[in-house]
C-alpha cells in the first residue's frame, strides 16, 4: 500500500498578491513562478518545496470563515520570529513551548490565513 509522506503545497487565497509576496518572502519563501501582477503565484522553501501556492481573489470572492491552521517545522522558531518582527510583521504571539511539545509562533497573512513556525522540543537545534 502506498503511504502519503509529505506536503509539496498549500494553495491559499490572496487578496493582495504584492502584500502576500511581501509577507512570505519576509519569513524566508523564495519566489518560484508569478509576481505581483500574477493571478497565480508560488513561493517555495526550497526548489523543490514545500510550496505555498497563492491565487488572487478580490474581497467579494473570499468566504470569511475559520478554516484552520497551516504549520512549517523550522529550525530556530526565536530567530525566524526575530526576523518576521525585524520585516515589520506582527506575529498574534510569541515563541512559547507548547503543551505538546513544540516550541511555535502563530501570525496571520495579509489574507488573514493563520500561519504558525514550529519545532519539536525534542529535536536538536
Amino acid at each position: 500500500m502506498t503511504k502519503i509522506r509529505s506536503i509539496d503545497a498549500i494553495t491559499l487565497t490572496a487578496t493582495n498578491m504584492a502584500a502576500s509576496i511581501s509577507f512570505y518572502s519576509a519569513l524566508g519563501f523564495t519566489l518560484s513562478f508569478g509576481g505581483d501582477d500574477s493571478e497565480f503565484t508560488t513561493m517555495s522553501i526550497e526548489p523543490n518545496g514545500p510550496h505555498v501556492n497563492l491565487i488572487l481573489r478580490s474581497t467579494d470572492n473570499v468566504i470569511n470563515t475559520t478554516w484552520g491552521r497551516v504549520i512549517f517545522h523550522v529550525d530556530d522558531v526565536d530567530d525566524l520570529h526575530h526576523q518576521a518582527v525585524a520585516a515589520g510583521l506582527t506575529p498574534q504571539t510569541e515563541p512559547t513551548n507548547a503543551s505538546w511539545g513544540e516550541r511555535y509562533f502563530a501570525i496571520f497573512d495579509p489574507t488573514g490565513h493563520d500561519i504558525s513556525f514550529a519545532k519539536p522540543l525534542n529535536s536538536e537545534p
